[in-house]
């Protein structure tokens, strides 16, 4: 199918555009939230950061680099397939690691909202990614809207999960540990 790539992913040029431009926006300030988790140091560990805050950052340059490459000019679909197909396949290992992490980590006990958040979910986007380019050639006029659907939930999920580590930190912040002693004058 050469040459049938671009016209079947030109209409997707400004989804990619917002996506990709997002992503790397929200990954830029993943730098803020990562500047906040080193101010508070005595709660944050590298095993809590690896477990929490660096996936978010993969989620989101996942979503820029498959939005990088559905901008690119190919030549066929089973071109874009192939490379997409490998970025699927890159997530999922990355979150099974991720997902080995969060059970072994001692920084944090997650709970089931974090394990769906943080494990689950990206566990879907990158399978909805990868089928999605199992079908791109194939398919054609479905499966860029399936590959959306994946890079779509990797941004949100980093929104969710920066969001989530912002208030831990700052409810953990200001919020006394359970061992500490009472005020003077109590």
């Amino acid at each position: 199918m050469a040459d049938g790539a671009m016209p079947a992913l030109s209409a997707w040029s400004n989804f990619y555009v917002v996506t990709g431009s997002s992503a790397a926006a929200l990954t830029g300030l993943m730098f803020v939230v990562i500047t906040l988790v080193v101010a508070n140091r005595s709660t944050a560990t590298r095993e809590g950061i690896a477990t929490f805050s660096t996936p978010t950052v993969a989620h989101f340059s996942a979503a820029l680099l498959v939005s990088a490459i559905m901008s690119a000019p190919w030549r066929a679909l089973s071109h874009v397939a192939a490379v997409v197909g490998i970025v699927g396949a890159v997530g999922l290992t990355y979150s099974a690691m991720i997902a080995y992490r969060a059970r072994r980590q001692t920084a944090y006990d997650p709970d089931l909202e974090d394990l769906v958040w943080y494990v689950v979910m990206p566990l879907i986007a990158y399978l909805v990614i990868g089928g999605a380019a199992l079908g791109l050639a194939r398919y054609p006029a479905v499966a860029p809207f399936v590959l959306a659907a994946g890079s779509v939930l990797l941004i949100f999920l980093g929104i969710h999960n920066a969001w989530d580590v912002v208030t831990y930190l700052a409810i953990e912040k200001v919020e006394p540990p359970d061992d500490a002693a009472p005020p003077s004058g109590a």
